[in-house]
């Protein structure tokens, strides 16, 4: 069967152009007796986030489904065991529905949550994550990290993370 010619416009050369191939991203997840993972993407070492812990078997789906989203497009996976046992799948992105926008709030209603923390430097720079801002720790070493409601219904956990960049000082919590 032959490839369908196209017409071409004046001037045009009608030199038949080769197809390209299709080549998927391969992924090679290589899983270590302790169940940590190490993820090449096309050879390349592909981490985790700075200062996120190393992937484990159980971060399986959230790696390839960051990695579908990245790519937007299926990837070649390969999970090499570390008992020698190979598999091998094709893994398509998941299609994400829109999201619809959350009503707008009277500026009057519900007060904002807040979560406290101790042990911070005076005045360091501390880190509220999901990182949506920076606050200033008070001359106590106290923080005070304000968070809109849609920002924490925007976490999975509703985790939120207090992190002093200086003091090295971690609070980890539910704003009330």
């Amino acid at each position: 069967m032959s490839r369908p010619r196209y017409k071409r416009a004046a001037g045009e050369h009608a030199a038949e152009e080769p197809e390209a191939p299709v080549v998927l991203p391969h992924v090679v997840m290589q899983v270590a007796e302790d169940g940590t993972m190490t993820v090449a993407v096309d050879g390349a070492p592909h981490l985790p986030e700075p200062f996120a812990p190393r992937w484990r078997r159980d971060s399986f789906a959230a790696v390839l489904d960051r990695l579908t989203d990245q790519h937007r497009s299926p990837v070649r996976v390969e999970v090499r065991e570390a008992d020698g046992t190979v598999f091998t799948d094709i893994i398509t992105p998941f299609r994400r529905r829109a999201v619809p926008e959350p009503p707008a709030r009277p500026a009057a209603s519900a007060p904002l949550p807040v979560l406290y923390g101790e042990g911070f430097m005076p005045g360091e720079d501390v880190a509220i994550a999901v990182v949506v801002a920076h606050g200033d720790a008070a001359p106590d070493g106290t923080m005070r990290g304000l968070v809109t409601t849609e920002q924490v219904a925007g976490s999975p956990t509703r985790e939120v993370i207090l992190l002093g960049r200086v003091s090295g000082a971690v609070t980890i919590g539910h704003p009330e």
